[in-house]
């Protein structure tokens, strides 16, 4: 009988660890992350993910765009992003170790699976040497770990062939990983247990690797430190984890419940909208049905339809979807219906880098279309915010009877970060009760406040009208080509959108209401900008931050804020989009700060530009 003998280690306590797993595409770095991250989070920590998926659908094995990667921050405090820079790289192969290692600073812990560096693997990805032993990476603390043959030998006598041995090494890693930072194996072997209940070997494989992984790190002579992150003080609350997508989805759900609809999502698959679609179809208990059209304009004309019979009508999308369904959502705009339309932005022009992210959809969404054509366009913060604003874009869509543009990205939406869950019983209740009162209906008839046409659904006796792309009679609804009435209802359908801007909340100012730098954004940038400006504000700068939820209409004071502060700082993940709407808007000499390589800015980034225009004044 063998007794495992702990060795006494040395425990160091920190505020915040950020670790990044990087392998195959087939060596399943996002449950590894995901498992790791939602351990942390029953923990208590707050947390903050950034999935790094590859583009190629089937890279060849061991391949840079094979490589697929999962940072994960987490810390004993409020953290807004998942870190600058990872302090550990775990490398399941050379392509991942190639690919990620200039991101790693030098000193920080290496962990890498020596298996996978064969001549065959080296040659993949231009290793003349093999790194593990060629002192090419002295700079950082190596850790070669000969993971295939160990988990390998936890398995033996289960009868698994060389593929499923295999395919469990990343729990082995992920053992590794729970002991050298003191997390319980318990949730990720209940997960086990849940996931492969029907498959015993399969659950017994898995939970093997897991623990072998773990005890490799208690008898190793390795390592000499384990690190202890403590839980953080969280408000009071019950919190889970979530992505974005996840968040984004609940919010539509409760939305609809909200409204007293039935909510219709038709939509077609694209990276990375279609985890909505896939959530959505889980709900059909809450009177939720999906439909996944054979293209996006059937999936958009299909919402239309949908809001037309007086259910909320949804569809989703990426930015070339958007593209293709502008058409449909200008006759949304003509016929004024609840509509609306979700964009997980990524890079492009065109395919671009699918899996990567961007914030380059912002003028498209705005102004893609013929015609004046305004529609209201909301834009969350960060992954737990695409709940709130999920819920907010149906209450404007209703209240207001528009399209609206639910205007997120792929890194919301596959991020993760902790929820607290809200008391939906105090929720606001967004009805909108439809017309079916005869006296005295017209179909263009208005709201004297919101500019709403009454949503009459059809088979209601009495109340039947035209509806369709051509130019509306103001009033009577009649088709009309006179010169005048067009005008009209094109400024009808202008001041209605403006008039939202009466209907949402102030912008909101995180340090001095005057200074020498505001620094304003909107989407996914909110968390390396605010990070940056508490930096700067630690450091007795006058900087301050203010992000955008509302990019159509601009919150009412969104002009009175910008006049505060001497400079204006703008980083987007595309080339000046809010630069240009701000400028022309507000008169505003604001600068730009512009970054499209398909990755969150870094903190350092923002603060390095602000410094320099810092020092400008």
């Amino acid at each position: 009988m063998t007794t495992t003998i702990k060795r006494p280690v040395e425990v160091l306590e920190l505020d915040r660890v950020t670790i990044r797993f990087a392998g195959d595409s087939g060596d399943g770095m996002q449950l590894t992350g995901t498992q790791f991250t939602r351990t942390a989070a029953v923990f208590g920590n707050d947390i903050s993910t950034l999935p790094d998926f590859p583009a190629e659908i089937r890279a060849p094995a061991g391949s840079l765009p094979g490589v697929s990667g999962f940072q994960l921050s987490f810390s004993s405090s409020d953290i807004h992003t998942p870190g600058d820079q990872p302090d550990v790289l775990v490398a399941m192969n050379p392509a991942a170790l190639k690919s990620n290692l200039g991101d790693l600073p030098p000193g920080g812990a290496l962990i890498v699976n020596e298996d996978a560096f064969t001549p065959g693997n080296l040659n993949k990805v231009g290793y003349a040497s093999n790194p593990l032993v060629d002192g090419s990476l002295s700079s950082w603390n190596l850790f070669a770990i000969p993971i295939g043959a160990l988990n390998s030998r936890a398995l033996e006598g289960l009868g698994l062939t060389s593929k499923q041995v295999d395919l469990t090494k990343n729990f082995f890693a992920l053992g590794l990983m729970f002991w050298l930072y003191e997390r319980s194996m318990e949730p990720t072997i209940k997960w086990i247990d849940d996931k492969f209940g029907k498959r015993p070997v399969i659950a017994e494989s898995n939970r093997r690797a897991l623990k072998a992984g773990y005890a490799f790190g208690e008898t190793t002579e390795m390592f000499h430190t384990t690190y202890r992150v403590p839980a953080a003080h969280l408000p009071p609350g019950t919190y889970r984890n979530i992505t974005g997508n996840e968040a984004a989805a609940l919010g539509f759900v409760v939305a609809g419940q909200k409204a007293g609809r039935n909510l219709f999502y038709g939509s077609y698959p694209i990276t990375p909208a279609s985890d909505i679609l896939h959530q959505l179809a889980t709900y059909k208990n809450f009177g939720v049905k999906t439909f996944q059209a054979e293209d996006e304009i059937a999936a958009i004309g299909s919402a239309i339809g949908a809001s037309y019979g007086g259910a909320l009508g949804m569809t989703g999308t990426s930015g070339p979807g958007i593209a293709l369904k502008s058409e449909a959502i200008n006759l949304a705009v003509m016929v004024e219906l609840p509509l609306i339309v979700i964009d997980v932005q990524r890079a492009g022009p065109s395919t671009g880098m699918p899996t990567k992210t961007e914030q380059a959809d912002l003028l498209q969404v705005l102004y893609g279309r013929n015609g004046d054509s305004p529609i209201a366009v909301v834009a969350p913060a960060t992954p737990a915010e695409c709940f709130d604003l999920a819920f907010e874009a149906v209450r404007l869509a209703l209240k207001y009877m528009t399209p609206v543009v639910y205007l997120s990205d792929a890194f919301l939406a596959t991020g993760a970060e902790p929820w607290r869950l809200p008391d939906v019983d105090s929720l606001a209740d967004i009805s909108v009760a439809n017309r079916t009162e005869r006296a005295g209906f017209h179909p263009y008839d208005r709201d004297p406040v919101t500019l709403a046409r009454p949503w009459a659904v059809p088979g209601t006796a009495g109340l039947e009208h035209r509806i369709g792309g051509l130019e509306k009679a103001d009033i009577s609804g009649n088709v009309s080509y006179d010169p005048d009435n067009h005008h009209l209802m094109q400024t009808l359908r202008a001041a209605k959108i403006a008039g939202i801007a009466n209907d949402i909340p102030d912008l909101e100012v995180f340090g001095p209401a005057q200074g020498d730098l505001m620094i304003l954004g909107w989407g996914s940038t909110y968390g390396s900008i605010r990070s940056a400006v508490e930096r700067l504000q630690a450091d007795g700068h006058a900087v301050a931050h203010a992000h955008l939820r509302h990019l159509n209409p601009f919150p009412n004071n969104t002009g009175a804020v910008l006049a505060g502060y001497r400079r204006v700082l703008i980083p987007e993940l595309n080339l000046g989009q809010l630069l240009l709407l701000i400028r022309a808007r507000y008169l505003v000499d604001a600068v730009g700060y512009d970054r499209v390589r398909g990755k969150p800015f870094r903190i350092a980034e923002i603060v390095a530009e602000a410094e320099r225009l810092l020092a400008e004044n």
